[in-house]
């Protein structure tokens, strides 16, 4: 297969997301964005008419082929009772197990390398040095403390797609009785334990604002990522 150099590609698992893929790929050709960007819509939702009035590609993906136990431990409900969430609120439409599917762009070998950008994220300023990076480097986790600088976060990564690398990554995710706390934020950090971090400015986190405001530069801030309450 013939390898088109880069792509940022985001996930579109759920039609309530459309509004951020949007205004995630203006941001992009705002920002003038060397790259295009790839969109990777579950199910039906590739034939959205708002996806092709975009300057992307759709690319219709399954979700995960995931067992019934795997299933039961991560809806929103099992999520809630054993990994509350204590940062902020999701909005209803949030499934945690659509979370895993965003995996599915390891099977985009026609790649070289990809930036991944979460629905929900802003690109303010120009991120296309982010190519230059090596896989596996992410976002941290910035909410409160410094401390949080040691979690990844996994709105914004630069990602090598491989088959052979997605097989792996589908051998080691769903095993009996496993519980990925922070769903594919967990399993990619266990995946890649040598994982790179970006500098928060890649990945900000609308908590910063209140909770870290000396952190907010406008003039230094890439990419604004709302992971809880949506605008």
């Amino acid at each position: 297969m013939k390898r088109v150099k880069n792509s940022y590609v985001t996930l579109l698992t759920n039609i309530d997301y459309l509004p951020g893929v949007q205004a995630l790929a203006r941001s992009l050709t705002m920002c003038r964005s060397r790259w295009p960007l790839t969109v990777l819509a579950v199910d039906d939702l590739a034939a959205q008419p708002e996806l092709a009035a975009l300057d992307c590609t759709v690319r219709a993906v399954a979700p995960l082929p995931l067992s019934e136990g795997f299933r039961a431990r991560h809806t929103r409900k099992a999520q809630h009772l054993r990994a509350p969430f204590t940062k902020g609120n999701k909005p209803q439409f949030h499934d945690p197990l659509h979370n895993f599917s965003k995996l599915r762009l390891w099977e985009l070998e026609q790649f070289n390398k990809v930036v991944f950008l979460d629905a929900d994220a802003l690109v303010i300023r120009n991120i296309d040095h982010l190519f230059e990076l090596d896989e596996f480097t992410a976002a941290p986790n910035l909410y409160e403390t410094m401390s949080d600088l040691d979690r990844m976060n996994s709105g914004v990564f630069i990602a090598e797609p491989n088959r052979q690398t997605f097989d792996a990554m589908l051998a080691a995710l769903d095993r009996p009785d496993v519980f990925w706390e922070r769903t594919d934020q967990t399993f990619l950090q266990t995946f890649f334990p040598k994982w790179r971090p970006l500098s928060y400015v890649y990945n900000t986190l609308q908590y910063v604002w209140f909770n870290l405001p000396h952190l907010w530069h406008w003039d230094r801030i890439h990419v604004i990522h709302y992971q809880y309450e949506k605008p």
